[in-house]
């Protein structure tokens, strides 16, 4: 008879071991960062980095300085925090960094997608001849329209013009950006009245999947949460399915240059789908968490907003919506609004927290801009946090924690872009893209549809918060680390759009 009780006790004292050995037996060797294991075995310092990455990275770099080493389940980090010491590491002449692996692992886990050679690339290059130039025009022409359809119904202008509606600002701006973002690309034609039901229909299940998702990608989820993100996945696989899109013949030719790259290197339909879901995410998971905190930031600095209306004005002239019409806007226009894009550059510091990560291929030395080298050891994650190490540096940025519309614009009104930190002119002066291989590829058209959408809101719309004292929400701990963040709780706004003629 098998006596089942002291066999598993003894393969789980084996597991358990093997998990746990290599962090007990880690010891800091000579030119490698300081090194903090934690109290946990294997775990580290794991839950108190998930609770909150952003105070647990300021105790370690008050602890350690500006480079060390943290277990965090079982993998070792390198947290780099001096900006003047990116450069290499963002380079990465000698090849020993790698950001495609993780990525590949990362996105397999959370959107099902098994990447294939050379998509990466394909990516970028998609993004450079359909997100930019006239590439990015056209879809600026979609977006306008979109927004249109979203914002005014399908039969143009269906808000009583002295009628004034509340609603919540970050769930207002967070559904119309997705609609319109996802309308867009993925041009969905069954007619406006089912275009708007999908759009709906579809954000309802990714906030839902957007909640979960912190959790989800630190596998902290409960055994039903993990059940209702396996709903939502498949869910997404079929509402976004390559077979019921390319059947309309309307999709984006960014979207139809990436899938025909797929299936000319025989990657089956399914995991088609797959890709669809994890790019309908890339595209629209920050530009309306984005949108709202530039909005609400412009609702609680009056002069910001004067600013910003004044300039519209300057470059649009006085626009005003005709009855039962779409939207009119000269769209060079977002090529003229410094102000504008410096309330976006200052958003994004505030409020954009990217984690930038390479894998250690080989053992690698870093040469710091102090003349400091770090040996740092093949197998770890090399890791920078630019929202503390950049944005919120006060060096850099003076009153980092401040909105200051006016911060990215030099006294005559140009872009400014003469940033120093210990008297040295810094490069990565904000870093809300990320850098290097890993930048956002679509950076250029997410920009451009909030940038549409906040300049439609401040010209044809009355804006007022419902509580003017109403103090801004504090970021939700769970979500830095994950591009945008977004707020604890929402907020209550007013708006009321501007009689048609």
């Amino acid at each position: 008879m098998v006596l089942w009780g002291p066999v598993l006790g003894t393969l789980l004292v084996v597991i358990v071991g093997y998990l746990c050995l290599p962090g007990l037996l880690r010891r800091r060797k000579p030119q490698e960062p300081p090194l903090d294991k934690g109290t946990m075995p294997w775990l580290g310092h794991a839950m108190a980095f998930r609770k909150n990455m952003f105070e647990f990275l300021k105790c370690m770099r008050d602890k350690h300085g500006d480079v060390f080493t943290v277990q965090l389940g079982g993998q070792y980090f390198t947290f780099v925090m001096d900006p003047l010491s990116f450069g290499p590491i963002l380079k990465d002449a000698q090849r020993k960094l790698d950001f495609v692996q993780y990525a590949k692992e990362l996105v397999l886990k959370v959107f099902g997608y098994q990447s294939v050679q050379g998509d990466h690339q394909m990516i970028h290059s998609a993004s450079t001849k359909h997100l930019m130039g006239h590439g990015l025009e056209d879809l600026n022409e979609v977006m306008l329209d979109s927004l249109s359809l979203i914002i005014l119904g399908p039969q143009g202008q269906s808000l009583g013009a002295s009628c004034w509606r509340e609603d919540c600002l970050f769930h207002f701006c967070y559904s119309i950006l997705f609609k319109a973002g996802y309308l867009s690309l993925f041009r969905y034609t069954k007619g406006k009245e089912q275009d708007l039901l999908q759009a709906e229909e579809l954000f309802t299940k990714f906030r839902k999947f957007d909640l979960l998702f912190p959790r989800f990608v630190y596998s902290l989820l409960g055994p039903l949460e993990w059940l209702e993100v396996g709903r939502l996945q498949r869910l997404f696989h079929k509402m976004l399915s390559v077979n019921d899109n390319e059947e309309k013949g309307n999709m984006s030719n960014w979207l139809c240059y990436m899938l025909q790259f797929l299936r000319e290197q025989g990657v089956s339909p399914a995991m088609q789908d797959k890709f669809n879901f994890m790019m309908l995410w890339a595209s629209q998971g920050n530009t309306g968490p984005t949108s709202f905190w530039a909005l609400l930031f412009l609702l609680k600095h009056p002069e910001a907003m004067r600013a910003v209306r004044e300039e519209a004005t300057q470059v649009l002239g006085e626009v005003r919506l005709q009855a039962n019409k779409s939207f009119v806007l000269k769209l060079s226009a977002l090529q003229r609004t410094p102000v504008l894009d410096s309330v976006m550059e200052e958003t994004l510091r505030l409020r954009a927290s990217p984690t930038l990560l390479r894998v250690v291929h080989e053992d690698y030395t870093l040469k710091m801009a102090s003349g400091q080298e770090y040996l740092f050891r093949h197998g770890d994650v090399v890791a920078l946090f630019p929202y503390l190490s950049v944005h919120m540096d006060p060096d850099i940025h003076p009153e980092p924690t401040t909105f200051k519309y006016n911060r990215f614009l030099n006294p005559n009104g140009s872009r400014k872009v003469d940033f120093y930190k210990a008297g040295k002119k810094i490069h990565h002066y904000t870093m809300p893209w990320g850098a290097g291989v890993s930048i956002c590829p679509g950076r250029f058209l997410a920009l451009s549809e909030m940038k549409l959408f906040i300049l439609l809101m401040v010209t044809h719309f009355d804006l007022e918060l419902v509580d003017p004292d109403t103090p801004i929400p504090p970021v939700d701990p769970q979500r830095w680390g994950f591009g945008t963040t977004q707020p604890t709780h929402d907020v209550r706004f007013r708006y009321r759009l501007h009689p048609a003629e």
